[in-house]
């Protein structure tokens, strides 16, 4: 199913997130993951693009497998990054081929070692020309792109920040999928400003659960996302016992889903980080099935 067929009225759109692992044990590792995140019939598992199209081929090849053993619809993340727009051609082509049906087309992140995004000659500075190269000229793929409820971190304002999002939603994206946040006020204010702006794609909230503060606190401090202090003060307290940091996470985020989904958001994409108990738990106690 592609993500425009997706969110229709009465529907939610259930989605996970992956990302390519290292090694072939680590492969193992995470189709014992998928298999059982399959039996909660999402509509979609995506799998990112390493910074830098560090990962070009394993995100088909592993999108690919995903639908093969799976059959779960698969959405490959694809950037600029690096490539020109003959090469992006290419590898639109090479997804087409391969069965996939959605795409999340993003800018992406710089390559290791540098601090800035930089333009190849003859490739494409920002999501909303991949999303426009895209539909122009694949118009088959859904399109999903990224949303920031507490601003990009690159971005000058949130009002710059709103103005580029609502350009990908009008050169061919289908729905908004939002980065990583732990306040649900952020979302629903930024719902307003989105709303407000005329973007009138699906907006998807983006939710990971906690498993491991340590590693929390690394995501946070590269995208921006606020941890409320009650949260992160009871994360702190219990840093050498794994099995309780997972227990508060996964409470935290139960609650925080139960509100969005009490205030009508289309769906949930997790990022689950390649592992599925967090989620599991988190599905069973949601009014969602």
């Amino acid at each position: 199913m592609r993500i425009g067929e997706i969110y229709r009225p009465g529907t939610f759109g259930l989605s996970f997130e992956i990302f390519p692992p290292k090694s072939s044990d680590q492969d193992v590792t995470l189709f014992e993951n998928l298999e059982r995140l399959a039996s909660y019939r999402p509509a979609f598992a995506s799998c990112t693009y390493g910074a830098g199209g560090s990962t070009r081929v394993r995100t088909l090849d592993l999108c690919v497998e995903m639908q093969r053993r799976l059959g779960l619809t698969a959405t490959a993340h694809f950037t600029c990054v690096g490539s020109t727009r003959d090469e992006l051609r290419e590898w639109l082509g090479s997804a087409q081929r391969s069965g996939i049906t959605n795409i999340m087309a993003l800018r992406g992140d710089p390559p290791v070692g540098q601090t800035e995004f930089q333009q190849v000659a003859g490739g494409l500075r920002y999501a909303n020309e991949l999303v426009e190269l895209i539909r122009a000229e694949f118009p088959q793929f859904g399109i999903g792109v990224a949303g920031y409820p507490e601003k990009h971190p690159q971005a000058p304002s949130a009002d710059v920040d709103l103005d580029n999002l609502k350009r990908k939603v009008a050169t061919g994206a289908d729905a908004v999928f939002t980065q990583v946040f732990f306040v649900n006020d952020s979302f629903f204010r930024f719902r307003e400003r989105y709303a407000a702006a005329g973007i009138r794609a699906p907006l998807v909230p983006g939710i990971m659960p906690i498993t491991n503060f340590a590693q929390i606190k690394r995501i946070t401090s590269m995208c921006g996302a606020a941890l409320p202090v009650e949260l992160s003060a009871k994360l702190e307290a219990t840093q050498e016992d794994k099995d309780a940091q997972f227990a508060i996470g996964v409470e935290f985020a139960i609650q925080q889903c139960r509100e969005l989904v009490a205030q009508g958001v289309p769906g949930i994409h997790f990022y689950v980080l390649n592992r599925s108990a967090a989620c599991e738990r988190i599905l069973d106690a949601l009014p969602i099935a």
